[in-house]
């Protein structure tokens, strides 16, 4: 099997599995040198202290000076090595002439090695190959009326002296042996670990996709977040970065909880849920987002059941599609306002072409010129005070819906009124206020709508009431967040909420007071600084 094939748990485990076997090799070398200088030292310090006492002993002085020393010497010396486990001792002249002897045939013959510093009265021990192989050796002289007479030397060989370290070698390999098996049984659990969680993958595998899913996160255009088991945000684009006020993601930041993100309530709920959530819609301050939740389940070797490991979450943006919505239904509005002038105007047609038959044409032009008059007038007044062409065609399209409903519509404007918002904003904010006080002055016995618009201290004031009471004051509160409404039905408590948002994300306010709904939008090309949304002295922070 190639290298490059294995996974990170393969490598890691043979990584350790060599490492420790590497590590216990190179302590029981460490260990193997240090008890051999050990049992060297050991053995130099004993013959040593043989050595000297041999050198001391009267008897030893007192037979060198007989005509055979051998004969008595010899004996002694093959006793005192059995008795103090010396492999050998050997007393020679000062000519080096053996004495004595482990092996009988050396006697007088030279001994091997140096003694210079024996001869000179110093006593030194050295590792010498002699007639016993390698070995461990004292040399100290002898003494008699103050000069040196003989030498002796006693020793260990070097293979004698290692086999005292078997027993320490032997616990040495069955603790490196015992270390070897525990390190592997490590390595071996965190290699199983790495594979269930790696998915049996290897690094370029791992490296690879990192830089595919990196790709893919940054390429579309919707927002993916990542949340963990904890309810922190693991990962985000940076569409959805921006979706939810957040800086472009740093992997190396601590992960931010869901609970501590600075977007309303019920988006916070939404994106802590662990089941599946399906187009749900949520509107923030500046978006429409359709949020889309998905479970993480994972399931590695020998686990039976799935394991929760955190959510997949998507935001999509439903603003252009709002905004195309708005840019529909005011053109459906327009297009109901044309059929019904339409069939107004046809039966006007009727009536003048009526009474030119009867001869009463002064009287027909008098109803022709009063209906262009009256159409034309409203025209020209919001051209010439309104430079917004939207407003203008969406004020003409509110003022026809309003006469086909038999709702008063009353329109006061200054003489100029500058552009503010974006066409956009502008169709949600201006529409969906006129629709809610046409629905409402409909229930009332005078219905009527009335429709402010000035310009004051660089903002564009657009005030829009009814003939009811306004909004239940037990919704007063939340009469802008998503989904409250104090009318029955589906699909109720959107057109506010899209409201407060247009009005947020063009930098303007909004205030409730009875049925009257007043919005402050800076003029266009000033400074936008968004303010907060307020009711009854309720500031943004409130809803």
């Amino acid at each position: 099997m190639r290298f490059a094939s294995w996974s990170v748990a393969t490598r890691l485990f043979v990584l350790q599995f060599v490492a420790i076997l590497a590590l216990t090799g190179i302590g029981v070398a460490v260990v193997w040198a240090d008890a051999r200088r050990e049992a060297e030292d050991d053995a130099a310090l004993r013959s040593l202290a043989v050595a000297e006492t041999i050198a001391h002993d009267p008897f030893v002085v007192e037979q060198l000076a007989a005509d055979d020393p051998s004969s008595a010497l010899q004996p002694y010396a093959i006793v005192i090595s059995d008795s103090t486990g010396i492999d050998f001792i050997t007393i020679m002249d000062t000519d080096r002439v053996r004495i004595t002897h482990r092996n009988p045939e050396e006697i007088g013959r030279l001994f091997q090695g140096n003694i210079d510093a024996a001869l000179a009265g110093s006593t030194f021990t050295e590792t010498y190959t002699g007639t016993l192989g390698p070995s461990v050796r004292a040399v100290a002289p002898i003494w008699a009326d103050g000069e040196v007479v003989a030498l002796v030397s006693a020793g260990v060989t070097v293979s004698n002296a290692h086999v005292a370290t078997g027993s320490r070698i032997a616990l040495i390999l069955w603790s490196a042996l015992g270390a070897l098996l525990i390190g592997g049984a490590g390595a071996w659990a965190l290699s199983r670990y790495l594979r269930r969680v790696t998915d049996n993958r290897g690094p370029e595998d791992l490296a690879r996709m990192f830089a595919y899913y990196e790709g893919v996160l940054r390429s579309i255009d919707e927002g993916l977040v990542l949340i963990d088991t904890k309810g922190r945000i693991a990962l985000t684009n940076g569409v959805a970065a921006e979706y939810l006020g957040l800086p472009p993601f740093d992997p190396q930041a601590a992960p931010v909880p869901v609970r501590e993100l600075e977007v309303p309530e019920i988006l916070r709920d939404v994106l802590l849920r662990e089941d599946a959530v399906v187009d749900e819609i949520v509107v923030t301050e500046r978006h429409v987002l359709v949020v889309n939740c998905e479970a993480v389940v994972t399931r590695g070797p020998g686990q039976d059941a799935p394991r929760f490991a955190g959510t997949v979450v998507t935001l999509r943006d439903h603003s252009r599609i709002e905004e195309l919505s708005g840019e529909l239904e005011t053109s459906q509005t327009l297009a109901a306002a044309l059929r019904s002038q339409a069939h107004e105007f046809a039966n006007r047609l009727h009536t003048i072409i009526a009474l030119i038959e009867l001869g009463q044409p002064d009287e027909a032009m008098r109803l022709a010129s009063s209906t262009l008059d009256v159409s034309q007038e409203l025209a020209d007044r919001l051209v010439r005070a309104i430079e917004d062409p939207v407003l203008v065609a969406l004020l003409l399209g509110k003022s026809s819906q309003a006469d086909e409903m038999d709702v008063r519509f009353e329109l006061h404007l200054p003489a100029r009124v500058p552009a503010s918002a974006s066409a956009r904003d502008l169709i949600t904010i201006v529409g969906n206020l006129i629709d809610n006080a046409l629905e409402a002055a409909r229930a009332t016995p005078a219905p009527a709508v009335r429709v402010l618009v000035e310009e004051l201290d660089g903002e564009v004031l657009i005030e829009v009431s009814d003939s009811g009471d306004g909004p239940d004051p037990e919704f007063l509160g939340r009469i802008f967040d998503f989904g409250v409404s104090g009318k029955p039905g589906k699909g109720r408590g959107v057109g506010l909420a899209l409201v407060r948002q247009a009005v947020r994300r063009s930098g303007g306010s909004i205030d409730v007071e009875g049925s009257a709904f007043t919005v402050c939008l800076p003029v266009r090309g000033t400074e936008l600084t968004p303010s907060g949304v307020s009711g009854e002295g309720r500031t943004a922070d409130d809803w």
